[in-house]
């Protein structure tokens, strides 16, 4: 019970409470239901993991056409908070099936930008009917690449953020809510 509540100590304020992500994610999946569903191709929703599992695990849910799932870890190195933009594949898709389908990348941050635009240029030279993103969360204070996402849950200040897949150090992840994390935890300025 104490680390429990010491997860919640550790949230400066709640940004989005469960009820406006279910909001969200009910919004989003009917707009990828209306948007997908006379394309007659092969729907496949990417997740980049580790962060938007729990995002897109609610998302497919809310959408109402045929889909399937497949799943890419990436690191981006740099230092702190801060990616330099110099991506490694962790782990590739699953499917070898990518040329004529459409692919959904489903992000759970949003922010430089960087990870998601080498993605997508790596993932068109697999030749793909159509390649969008989604993403839970957007900072587009941060962005240093001129990318867009098709598919925006909330757009976000500039602040650390947990909860509902998003982590510090492996840990919030597991938050139903996403919140602001105190600066005093990840050594922030207060």
């Amino acid at each position: 019970m104490q680390n429990e509540n010491r997860m919640h100590e550790d949230v400066e304020r709640v940004l989005l409470s469960e009820e406006q992500l279910r909001e969200i994610v009910s919004r989003i999946g009917a707009q990828i239901s209306a948007d997908y569903k006379d394309r007659g191709s092969k729907l496949i929703l990417v997740s980049v993991l580790k962060g938007s599992v729990v995002f897109m695990a609610d998302l497919m849910r809310a959408i109402t056409i045929p889909c399937c799932i497949d799943f890419m870890s990436v690191s981006s190195y740099g230092s702190g908070t801060t990616s330099s933009g110099v991506v490694k594949i962790i782990k590739d898709l699953d499917t070898n099936v990518v040329e004529g389908a459409d692919l959904l990348l489903v992000e759970d941050i949003f922010d430089s930008g960087k990870t998601l635009s080498y993605l997508k240029e790596m993932l068109s030279a697999r030749k793909p009917a159509s390649i969008r993103l989604c993403t839970l969360l957007d900072k587009p204070d941060r962005r240093v690449v001129d990318l867009q996402a098709d598919y925006v849950g909330a757009v976000i200040p500039d602040a650390f953020v947990v909860g509902y897949g998003l982590d510090y150090d492996e840990k919030y992840r597991n938050l139903p809510y996403v919140g602001v994390l105190k600066p005093a935890v990840y050594g922030g300025e207060e």
